[in-house]
């Protein structure tokens, strides 16, 4: 036997489990990938540009039309008003409708490389050792399936079109500057490094702001799970304004993160005030001192004047984007930072059949505080039941997550048939290993998909009897359409019970040869509390179990009774040695059976007073 572990537990980094952030060459690289998978991607790109750059140069001529209208008006040209005005209309529809179908393309590329980042995010996450998903917390990955992804969904929509037709209204003002007279390029020399300084400072601080602001949704998106999903314990323990203020700090986190990262924004508008107070300047001082020479006509340089004008729209949009643009990469770079190195396959370990036999051997698991559990040693021989049972926080529930494989020991050793469960592929862990919980979840499709995802080529009849052994006919017969029937979300909702018979049935499809029940049957209420339990009891057959049990009678036809307390096995035997011993168990049975006792002497009373109408006794009891 190993040496017991330390007083200790070791320190565990939330950040260090937490999926890491993709590097810009793997977002580039990322983003690269994606674009080849959509088809005609490049040339839709291409033709985008093209109209964006069309839009942006019809949209530069009409300053420099209205120029020559200048010019006509004050006599220094003898055009006709017409041929300019029909030149200016034509020229500010055409830029518009350009412009229009260079977003529209630019906008749905950028979803279509969106959505299938988002598949591919998901698909690898499911890919994942399942520890390695509970180790990260699920509140990150839904922040990034959810939060991030519409963060960038939203950020691309609103810039990419945005920066592609600032960038080309730059460059096309620029040229056109330039064909009017070289001095103008003056502005551009003397503004740029203006805006490229306020850039460089913008984007000193703000990358990591924004990151932070991501994290700190991930961390609210976790809070709010962890209260909804344990509501029932936080009930229990009236541990609601504990909650309360766990959501409120995360939600608060938010709130100033957000706050740190626009404020960056302000020192930016600053910056961006005192380049187009400069940009005016000189483009006035530069004009002024080309009508005096006769350089340019009047006309002429009102249409530089005006040009540079729009110059400023563009200019302050694509710093502007700036805030935007960050808080999208932040997003894309968590996305990324799940899909950039997927987990390789597990290869088979080519073990043999499977058997169902589990040892844990001296192991030991914190979530980062004090141990949850400490030098368990437990064996589970084939077609052996197991029942774990204890207070709650005994560490009941994290030796099944141990088990299942949903959680890697820091201490200690998890064998399935003699390997570690960390080594078993997919196939082979399959095989081995079921786990049904409290709360179970019901597809969304027909039943028959929903119990055809354990086994794929099951017959109706198997099917069939599948629900027929779990007690579930009383609801399946009352369904119209049969196994046709939809369920779920966009379906019927199953009640808890039925639910569970369902995820019973399917365990029953899969017959591994190692079923995990984590209090399987705790929603069954008094009603169906004989059925659920008996449909438990089949699927344990001829099977290894480890249950944790919510019920004691559950517990007591077990072939091995486990009592946990602190995060150790205190106790261990069969129900008449432990009852014998006179321990914990035998004070956990005792005020059990009692409880059951009452319930079931009220009820008889109640049934009493119906018959007989005594008034002075309950005619109902809520249990």
């Amino acid at each position: 036997m190993s040496s017991p572990t330390s007083a200790t537990p070791p320190a565990k980094a939330d950040t260090a489990l937490r999926f890491p952030l993709a590097t810009l060459g793997q977002v580039r690289r990322e983003v690269a990938r994606q674009l080849g998978l959509v088809r005609h991607a490049k040339l839709l790109f291409l033709f985008a540009l093209v109209l964006l750059g069309l839009g942006a140069y019809a949209g530069v001529l009409v300053p420099q039309l209205m120029g020559q209208i200048v010019d006509l008006v004050i006599g220094h040209t003898q055009r006709s008003l017409w041929p300019i005005g029909a030149g200016l209309i034509s020229a500010a529809i055409a830029g518009a409708v350009m412009s229009a179908c260079g977003f529209y393309l630019v906008a749905r590329l950028s979803e279509r490389v969106i959505a299938n980042l988002r598949q591919d995010m998901v698909g690898t996450a499911l890919g994942l050792p399942t520890h390695r998903v509970e180790d990260a917390g699920t509140g990150d990955l839904v922040s990034r399936s959810t939060d991030d992804v519409a963060e960038l969904s939203a950020a691309v929509t609103e810039t990419v079109p945005t920066l592609s037709t600032a960038l080309f209204t730059v460059i096309a003002t620029v040229i056109a500057l330039f064909a009017l007279d070289w001095q103008f390029l003056i502005i551009p020399v003397i503004v740029a490094p203006v805006y490229y300084f306020a850039a460089r400072l913008y984007l000193a601080k703000a990358p990591k702001r924004y990151a932070d602001e991501r994290a700190a949704m991930a961390e609210r998106a976790r809070r709010v799970l962890e209260a909804i999903r344990g509501r029932a314990t936080v009930r229990a323990f009236s541990m609601e304004d504990r909650m309360h203020i766990d959501v409120g700090n995360a939600s608060w986190g938010v709130v100033r993160k957000g706050i740190s990262a626009r404020t960056t924004m302000l020192g930016l508008n600053a910056w961006m005030l005192g380049a187009e107070f400069l940009m005016l300047a000189i483009a006035l001082s530069v004009g002024y001192h080309l009508v005096s020479t006769d350089a340019l006509t009047v006309g002429a340089v009102t249409g530089a004047v005006l040009m540079i004008i729009r110059l400023r729209g563009p200019l302050n949009t694509f710093m502007r984007v700036l805030d935007v643009v960050q808080s999208g990469y932040a997003s894309l770079a968590r996305v990324v930072g799940v899909v950039t190195d997927p987990p390789m396959p597990v290869p088979d370990s080519s073990v043999d059949a499977p058997r169902g036999r589990v040892e844990l051997r001296d192991v030991s698991f914190s979530y980062g505080g004090a141990w949850a559990v400490r030098n368990i040693d437990i064996t589970i021989d084939p077609g052996e039941t197991v029942a774990i049972v204890g207070a709650s926080g005994a560490g009941k529930t994290t030796v099944a997550a141990l088990v299942a494989g949903l959680r890697v020991p820091d201490a200690g050793e998890v064998l399935v048939d003699g390997h570690p469960v960390s080594s078993l592929s997919d196939r082979e862990r399959i095989a081995r290993l079921a786990m049904v919980s409290q709360e179970v979840h019901v597809f969304s499709g027909t039943l028959r998909q929903d119990m055809t995802l354990a086994k794929p080529d099951a017959t109706d009849a198997e099917l069939h009897s599948a629900l027929d052994r779990v007690h579930a006919r009383p609801w399946f017969d009352r369904l119209a359409q049969g196994l046709d029937t939809v369920v779920g979300a966009q379906g019927i909702q199953l009640d808890p019970v039925a639910a569970q018979q369902l995820a019973l049935a399917r365990i029953l499809l899969l017959d591994p040869a190692v079923v995990i029940m984590d209090e399987a049957t705790a929603e069954a209420g008094s009603a169906g509390a004989g059925a659920l339990e008996d449909a438990a009891d089949k699927v344990t057959r001829d099977r290894s179990a480890l249950v944790v049990a919510h019920r004691l009678d559950q517990a007591s036809r077990a072939d091995n009774i486990l009592v946990m307390d602190s995060g150790r096995v205190v106790e261990q035997g069969t129900h008449d040695q432990l009852l014998a011993r006179g321990g914990i168990y035998h004070r956990l049975w005792s005020a059990w059976t009692a409880g059951r006792q009452g319930i079931d002497n009220v009820g008889h009373g109640a049934a009493v007073a119906e018959e007989v109408g005594d008034k002075n006794l309950p005619t109902k009891v809520t249990s």
